[in-house]
C-alpha cells in the first residue's frame, strides 16, 4: 500500500477485460459490492505506471458469478487491459456489527489454538455461504483455510493482536502431504 492508499480499505482487483466496451472483471475482497460499485462511485487506484489515480464506476453488473465494471476512464479494450492487476480502495464504512472486520484489521494477527501460537493470518477468502480465514501454520508451507464462523473462530482480539480458534480435530491437518485420510479413519490395504 502506497501513502495515497494509507487509510483506505482494498475492496477488489482488477483482472481480465470482458468484451469491447472497456469493461474488466474483479477479484472482490468486500461483502457489499452493490454498494462499493454501484455507478457514479469514485474509487482509488493503485496499479501499473500510468494508472489513473481515481476510477469512476459507469457500468457495474454480474456475469455468472463474476463482477464486470465499467470505468469512465476505460472506454475500450485497451484501457481495460492496461488495468489489469490495478487494486481498487475506497474509505472504511462504519462497521455495524462487532464482529465484522476488513481484510487489513486481521492480516498478520496472531493465531491461537489451545492456548499456543500456531501461526499467522495471511488473508481472507469472502465467499457467498462464509468467508474463509487463510492461515499461514507454523511448520507448513501451504497456508490452511479455516471457515470463519462463530464455532471455529470464536474471538478476534484486535488489541491483543490474536485470533482464537477452536478448530475441530483434523481441520487444521486437511491437505497436508500424507493426511489424506480423516481422523480416526484407517486407510484402505
Amino acid at each position: 500500500m502506497s501513502t495515497r492508499t494509507e487509510g483506505l480499505v482494498r475492496l477488489a482487483r482488477i483482472g481480465k477485460p470482458h468484451g469491447i466496451r472497456g469493461e474488466v472483471t474483479v477479484q472482490l475482497f468486500t461483502d457489499d459490492p452493490e454498494t462499493r460499485f454501484a455507478p457514479g462511485s469514485v474509487l482509488t487506484a493503485e496499479g501499473p505506471a500510468g494508472t489513473p489515480a481515481e476510477l469512476t464506476v459507469t457500468r457495474a453488473r454480474w456475469n455468472k458469478q463474476i463482477l464486470v465494471l465499467g470505468f469512465e476512464q476505460s472506454p475500450d479494450r485497451n484501457a481495460a487491459e492496461a488495468l489489469r492487476g490495478t487494486q481498487l480502495f475506497a474509505a472504511p464504512e462504519d462497521r455495524a456489527e462487532d464482529d465484522e472486520w476488513y481484510e487489513d484489521d486481521l492480516l498478520d494477527l496472531a493465531v491461537e489454538a489451545d492456548g499456543r501460537r500456531i501461526g499467522t493470518v495471511v488473508g481472507l477468502i469472502t465467499g457467498t455461504a462464509q468467508d474463509l480465514l487463510e492461515i499461514a501454520v507454523e511448520g507448513r508451507d501451504e497456508p490452511v483455510l479455516v471457515p470463519f464462523v462463530e464455532e471455529i473462530v470464536p474471538e478476534v482480539d484486535e488489541e491483543r493482536g490474536v485470533v482464537l480458534l477452536t478448530p475441530p480435530p483434523g481441520l487444521l491437518d486437511l491437505n497436508e502431504p500424507g493426511a489424506d485420510q480423516a481422523p480416526g479413519v484407517e486407510p484402505e490395504a
